[in-house]
């Protein structure tokens, strides 16, 4: 397949359409459907939806060698539960409690393969995911707010049970929104996806605060607050995806007005599934009576269904023609067309500039490093060096930047320039001489050890099995395991020779980085950090490599 900077060839591509059988996931389908794809696959919520949007376009694309496939469910949840009706996967014990570990646990492997999204980028591998699932809606609508106060109102009666703890825990908003950006990331990274397009919202159709369109007394709803709050999260969110290396290209784009229409028809007022029904009232009630559970003996409900003309207006239901005038009018919600946000997915797709990519916007407005900066960090780098030595005192690390595994990397290097002060000389140590040195230090040299376990960083010492520590761990072991080399690599200062021989091959490669790579002789083309050209050894140069080159933590976006 050919790539292309910022997008992906659409020929011979396979497509993953996420809210596919929406609105706007058909009316991308259709689009992309022109430049015959090898595979798209059309994912729903329900099964119905899916399998009718796919008819319908292989009967429109009948002649096309694309193949066009259904897949449903919900991807917030385990692939197990994905067909399964929210409401009775939080009255089930087992199936909550495994959400809950999933929202709130570690994105570990078994999370991972577990998931429903995750499962779905690993069996399709697509080359290119559009992603036009409401996902701020799907999550703001599980009512956090009405949790919460259905949470308070048990513990002011006498406490709330661990069921409804977990309850309230599943309907975390950010949580949820977090972890399926993770597994996201991390599937389209697995499977190689090269772009990434997210159909986006702002939670109010383009209007603001006075938004009179509204299902609450309160204008706006703390409902559609947390709508808008989520989709400029997930905005966020995505801006960072953009700027993690392996991940796919990212975009955005976000829709400010009501999206219109799918069709106009006549006939029985349906909502996914659901008719609207006549009822009709039958006796006045004194207001003190109307409102009290015996109010039903003033109506009754008929069998017909309500039956008018109605504008199809896609997952949002079936509008009147007074509702769609009003909604659309000038000056209020107004309307964009499903094939109007097509044409610029797929103009993003295909790498050509819309100015409609939110995440292009964000990395033009947003303010990156400057030149000022950079001339100034090295005056402070110099004055600070400057002070240690009128002083008398090397400071090396405060654990106040953090993480720990910082402070247990700037200490250790630390270590390595006492010792052995230049480049060359450290990378001929021995390790275990290294390791015995480096434990006579930390033993003689009370300031130099006060300074590490005060930060919270423990010290390993050279045999492996035992530790100096302060009151305080930033990183603890599991009560139930041995201690295991993660945990110590996460913050902890380890004098073991192994440790020794894992920096003796880090400062090999920073030095082979600094002689094999072109010089500033030879132009701009690599990356010269302060010091580079300096033999001598540097605790913050030597981290910054290992969480830029080894952590792969390295900036994509300058």
């Amino acid at each position: 397949m050919t790539r292309q900077v910022g997008g992906a060839e659409l020929t011979g591509s396979t497509v993953l359409i996420l809210g596919g059988a929406g609105l706007v996931g058909e009316a991308v389908a259709r689009a992309l459907l022109h430049h015959n794809p090898k595979r798209v696959v059309v994912a729903g919520l329900m099964k119905e939806e899916a399998e009718e949007s796919v008819a319908e376009l292989r009967a429109e694309f009948k002649d096309s060698a694309s193949a066009i496939d259904p897949y449903w469910g919900n991807l917030f949840v385990p692939a197990e539960m994905k067909d399964r009706p929210r409401s009775e996967l939080l009255e089930d014990r087992a199936a909550l409690d495994v959400l809950i570990h999933d929202l709130y646990g570690e994105l570990t492997d078994q999370v991972f393969h577990r998931s429903a999204l995750g499962a779905l980028l690993l069996e399709v591998r697509p080359d290119i995911v559009i992603d036009s699932i409401n996902t701020a809606g799907a999550l703001a609508y599980q009512n956090f707010f009405s949790s919460a106060m259905d949470l308070l109102d048990s513990a002011r009666d006498g406490g709330a049970d661990q069921k409804e703890v977990e309850q309230h825990l599943a309907s975390s908003y950010l949580p949820q929104l977090i972890r399926h950006t993770q597994i996201a990331l991390r599937g389209m990274t697995e499977v190689r996806t090269k772009v990434y397009l997210k159909i986006g919202t702002v939670g109010t159709g383009g209007m603001g605060m006075n938004i009179p369109f509204t299902h609450s007394e309160e204008r706006p709803s703390r409902m559609l607050m947390a709508k808008s709050s989520l989709a400029g999260a997930h905005t966020l969110l995505l801006y960072l995806m953009a700027r993690t290396p392996g991940g796919p290209a990212v975009k955005e784009i976000k829709p400010t007005a009501a999206i219109s229409w799918k069709g106009l028809g006549h006939g029985p007022i349906k909502f996914r599934y659901h008719t609207l029904n006549r009822c009709d009232a039958v006796v006045p009630l004194p207001l003190d009576e109307a409102f009290l559970p015996e109010a039903s003996r003033a109506y009754k409900c008929l069998d017909d269904p309500i039956e008018g003309v109605y504008l199809h207006s896609g997952e949002n239901g079936l509008f009147s023609l007074g509702e769609f005038e009003t909604l659309t009018a000038l000056g209020l919600m107004e309307f964009v067309t499903p094939e109007e946000i097509a044409s610029n997915v797929l103009q993003e797709v295909l790498a050509h500039p819309t100015g409609r990519d939110v995440i292009a916007s964000l990395d033009a407005a947003t303010m990156g490093p400057t030149y000022r900066a950079g001339v100034l960090r090295s005056a402070a780098i110099d004055r600070m060096e400057e002070m240690e030595a009128e002083l008398g005192v090397e400071s090396v690390a405060y654990e106040m930047l953090g993480p720990p595994r910082l402070t247990k990397l700037l200490f250790e290097g630390a270590i390595l320039k006492r010792l052995y002060g230049t480049y060359d000389a450290a990378m001929e140590l021995d390790p275990v001489e290294t390791a015995t040195e480096a434990q006579a230090m930390v033993d003689t040299d009370d300031d130099f050890r006060q300074r590490i376990v005060s930060t919270g960083v423990p010290i390993l010492v050279q045999d492996g099995a035992t530790v100096l520590r302060g009151p305080v761990v930033k990183v603890l072991p599991p009560n139930d395991r041995p201690l295991q080399d993660n945990v110590v690599d996460a913050g902890w200062v380890d004098l073991r020779p192994q440790n020794w021989e894992k920096w003796k091959e880090r400062v090999a490669a920073v030095l082979r980085e600094q002689r094999d790579e072109p010089g500033v002789d030879a132009g701009s083309r690599s990356d010269h950090d302060y010091g580079d050209s300096d033999d001598a050894l540097r605790p913050g140069r030597l981290a910054a490599w290992v969480f830029r080159i080894e952590d792969e933590g390295d900036r994509i976006k300058w």
